[in-house]
């Protein structure tokens, strides 16, 4: 299906460093959940909440983030966030997708521990202007916290916010690259084309 024929738009942002089975998984479910059209990952370029000194090059994470998604067609990147200079913020992608893809209703997907901190990121009645958030639990906190926090966020910013339930998986990015500097397999973590791909370019091998 083609983005401008889209009617729903998922979005996943982050580092992606490296991109692992969890994000695919997630993103997945939350497609055929919530009954989107298409998942958009984005990463970022500089985000200004992350020691950069810790992360791969943009064209590196983008280029094992696209050999990770290639066989689902409901799948899509984009490199907007790191064509843009600057510090990387959600609001202006939010607005920029808006601009990209008027009739589209767009879905922001976070982990479940956003929901108490996205109030502090950068402009935030600005990013629930333009999407509804998924906040993705995967056994994280109790289901009452996340709904009286739900609430608040509705009430505080006139947020829409709907909550997924997630199977958990044990995954992070930081537990791709400590394995990798332990010496540790990283296979059904990650792609096996990302997993060849890391190898023979010895990334995460020691501290950047």
């Amino acid at each position: 299906m083609e983005l401008l024929n889209c009617k729903r738009i998922g979005i996943l942002g982050g580092t992606f460093n490296p991109v692992h089975i969890g994000h695919l998984f997630m993103a997945e479910h939350a497609r055929t959940e919530m009954n989107l059209d298409m998942i958009m990952f984005i990463p970022t370029g500089v985000p200004y909440m992350k020691n950069n000194r810790e992360i791969l090059p943009s064209h590196i994470r983008m280029e094992m983030l696209e050999m990770s998604i290639t066989s689902n067609p409901f799948f899509v990147t984009s490199d907007m966030e790191i064509k843009r200079e600057g510090n990387t913020y959600t609001y202006e992608t939010l607005e920029e997708l808006k601009r990209l893809y008027p009739e589209a209703e767009l879905f922001f997907l976070v982990g479940a521990d956003c929901l108490f901190t996205i109030h502090k990121w950068y402009q935030p009645q600005r990013i629930f202007n333009k999407c509804t958030l998924l906040a993705a639990n995967r056994n994280d906190f109790p289901q009452n916290e996340l709904n009286l926090q739900k609430q608040h966020l509705e009430k505080q910013f006139h947020a829409k916010v709907e909550l997924l339930n997630i199977p958990q998986m044990d995954i992070s990015s930081t537990k791709v690259r400590e394995n990798i500097k332990e010496g540790k397999s990283i296979r059904y973590l990650v792609t096996d084309s990302v997993h060849d791909y890391i190898l023979q370019n010895n990334y995460y091998q020691e501290e950047m």
